[in-house]
């Protein structure tokens, strides 16, 4: 006859039956709570998430929501361990299982706040400093790889690994992997050193060699170039600081020099007031600043003049439009003073020897339909 009292009385692995039923609830029971607290914790961060505004608890928030369920279930089993009786060795295993299962965890939640920072510094920095948002994304990278860096040694640290051994013979193999991977490492030095020294940044318009492009990305490796007909230029970073850059991003102002030729048959009255007139089509620009305008030389069939002035906007689009304007109101002002300007002329002058002598060829020539004999 079965004998229930027998049954639980019975010891199995130093604990009776009802011991064990006992730490089957009890972890369930934990399980159960975290997961409806994560639950709880994710649709609160959703609420926040909905708002325009930054919340003081949003990060911590979303922190929180990236618990794992692996980890809730380590928890929970240790939990309904504590109501169990065990050898001392089997509770230091259970410690170290649970104790490396919090580096990791903690490791998560590490990233996950990072990441969340980052997000709203490259938010705000895209409205106010455009170095910071090309730099973020290398700082996140290193922060993480030095985050995962510190959760291993831990947890090799709990199995009772060496780590100072393990230390000294990655050191000994880094180098070796370095000599390996140099190219590599180059890159990521040069992209430390565009995040550091910020010779440019997302936006900037660079002319590097015979490429040019907007600044699309700052990676790891690479930075990407979206050129002006659309296709994407992609750049190792050592490369890029190796060569001559051109940064029109950082540009306040465009200096603008233009030429104009006017003929020699022009009065000398009219030519001294070529300039005070182009200075008075510059200054009625908006956005002009005028410099000089003076007639430079003899050229080789007009007077050449030379004017500079500068465009106080770097956008090419109104230089475009400002030196358009000033074209069509400059050929006005030579329209109404009566003065035109010079076009390619070129003239042959012949000695009247040499023009005796042609004319005495012509004559020699055959006539059409003649044949010379």
């Amino acid at each position: 006859m079965f004998d229930l009292d027998a049954m639980m009385t019975r010891s199995l692995l130093q604990n009776t039956p009802l011991q064990w039923l006992t730490a089957v609830v009890v972890a369930l029971l934990v399980y159960l709570a975290l997961i409806a607290a994560r639950r709880f914790v994710r649709r609160y961060y959703a609420r926040f998430k909905e708002t325009p505004r930054e919340e003081l608890l949003e990060i911590p928030l979303q922190v929180l929501s990236r618990t794992t369920s692996f980890s809730f279930f380590v928890w929970a089993l240790y939990a309904g361990f504590q109501t169990l009786t065990f050898s001392p060795k089997l509770g230091q295993i259970a410690n170290s299982i649970i104790t490396i299962s919090l580096f990791w965890q903690a490791g998560i939640w590490a990233v996950a706040a990072v990441g969340a920072w980052l997000d709203r510094k490259r938010r705000r920095a895209l409205e106010v400093d455009r170095a910071m948002a090309g730099s973020l994304g290398i700082i996140g990278f290193i922060v993480n790889v030095v985050i995962w860096s510190l959760v291993l040694l831990l947890t090799l640290d709990n199995l009772g690994v060496d780590i100072t051994a393990l230390i000294a013979g990655l050191g000994i193999g880094g180098i070796a992997v370095a000599l390996a991977v140099q190219n590599i490492l180059g890159d990521l030095f040069a992209s430390l050193s565009i995040t550091l020294d910020r010779p440019f940044v997302v936006g900037d318009f660079l002319i590097v060699d015979e490429f040019l492009g907007s600044v699309e990305y700052i990676g790891i490796k690479s930075t990407r170039l979206r050129s002006l007909s659309g296709e994407q230029i992609i750049m190792s970073n050592a490369d890029l600081l190796g060569s001559r850059v051109r940064n029109y991003g950082r540009m306040a102002e465009r200096r603008v020099v233009f030429a104009n030729s006017f003929p020699y048959d022009t009065p000398i009255d009219k030519i001294e007031r070529i300039p005070g007139i182009i200075k008075e089509v510059i200054e009625s620009q908006p956005l002009t600043r005028f410099d000089r305008s003076h007639f430079f030389r003899h050229g080789a069939g007009a007077f050449e003049f030379e004017t500079v002035y500068y465009v106080l906007s770097p956008d090419y689009n109104k230089y475009a439009d400002t030196q358009q304007a000033i074209n069509l109101q400059l050929h006005r002002a030579m329209e109404q003073m009566g003065v035109k300007f010079a076009v390619p002329v070129q003239r042959l002058l012949i000695d009247e020897s040499t023009l005796a002598a042609l004319r005495d060829a012509s004559k020699l020539a055959p006539r059409a339909g003649e044949q010379s004999v």
